[in-house]
């Protein structure tokens, strides 16, 4: 019999991952990408949120503190805001660091991974902006019709 290395089951597996299948690992993933506290919180961390002026939109990537994040997603809650961000740094899509100061100092910021899908996430944002009236008008419209 054969032996089979770790890193040859990990390309099997991902050679297998199949988001179709109810047991696929990716439905999870896909689930978490697809919330909008994780959009926004990737288009803040990733220099293009509300805290940014419209000559700095699509700036540089930087770290940000939980007050920040907070400040910039409007409506979030607190357990939200701390699950969302827990969530983001256990599948590596950001980083927390913990400077011992007086008050304690904790910044986020994304990995490359995050970035990348950052890179993925940025274009359902903006289309949801340009089409929201487009949208809203077909929800009238389909409503008027049902009622």
């Amino acid at each position: 019999m054969a032996t089979v290395t770790a890193a040859q089951r990990r390309a099997q597996a991902k050679a297998e991952y199949d988001a179709f299948l109810a047991a696929c690992p990716s439905r999870g993933l896909l689930d978490r990408i697809s919330d909008k506290w994780v959009v926004l919180i990737l288009c803040a961390l990733s220099g293009d949120g509300p805290h940014r002026s419209d000559a700095d939109a699509g700036g540089e990537p930087g770290p940000m503190r939980y007050s920040e994040l907070a400040r910039a997603l409007a409506g979030v809650s607190q357990k939200m805001l701390t699950q969302t961000l827990r969530s983001l740094e256990r599948d590596g899509l950001l980083t927390r660091t913990v400077t011992p100061t007086v008050p304690v100092t904790v910044t986020y910021q994304l990995t490359d991974l995050g970035l990348s899908l950052y890179e993925m996430t940025r274009g359902l944002r903006s289309w949801a902006e340009t089409h929201m009236t487009t949208v809203l008008t077909h929800r009238d419209a389909y409503d008027a019709h049902t009622s």
